[in-house]
């Protein structure tokens, strides 16, 4: 049986932790996409490369790919963004992707995927429900505005395990 690069977690974890802190979240520079009309954003530390792929502003799908000595190691797909009724309104739109980048500075490596449950900034609330752990998980976050619920999105990832070659 080939070898497989299984990452040590609590690395991946806090790599992840410094990559999202360094990118999106903390306005990191956009890089060339791989495919046109996307945005992305790159983080590097040593054997370690952090990529975060998206397309669009109201909503805006997207995936964060994680490589390890060059190979994809772990991943996750998010999607959603300003609820429906709010596309448009640029003023509600900047004012949650500001709350959202706040809240996302706040990942720690026991949820190292998005932001924390639940916190509030300014009056807005970000919440943060999450099932599973680094290797496989699905979450759900929202931004609500005292009672409405302006923005929205659903992510799901983990571990990436390769097909292994074995001997006959």
């Amino acid at each position: 049986m080939s070898q497989i690069i299984t990452p040590d977690l609590n690395e991946l974890a806090g790599f992840l932790v410094k990559a999202k802190k360094q990118t999106y979240a903390g306005d990191g520079r956009e890089i060339e996409p791989q495919r046109p009309g996307f945005k992305e954003l790159e983080f590097i530390d040593g054997d370690w490369n952090y990529r975060d792929s998206y397309v669009g502003y109201y909503c805006a799908p997207g995936q964060e790919v994680v490589r390890f000595q060059g190979k994809p190691v772990w991943a996750m797909s998010y999607d959603g963004g300003i609820v429906r009724s709010d596309w448009g309104n640029l003023n509600l739109a900047k004012n949650a992707f500001f709350v959202l980048k706040q809240a996302l500075s706040q990942v720690n490596e026991s949820r190292p995927f998005r932001g924390p449950s639940k916190v509030w900034i300014g009056n807005h609330l970000y919440q943060n429900e999450v099932e599973g752990d680094i290797t496989r998980f699905n979450g759900r976050e929202e931004i609500s505005l005292i009672d409405k619920i302006i923005f929205e999105q659903k992510y799901l990832g983990g571990l990436i395990v390769p097909k292994w070659k074995t001997k006959k």
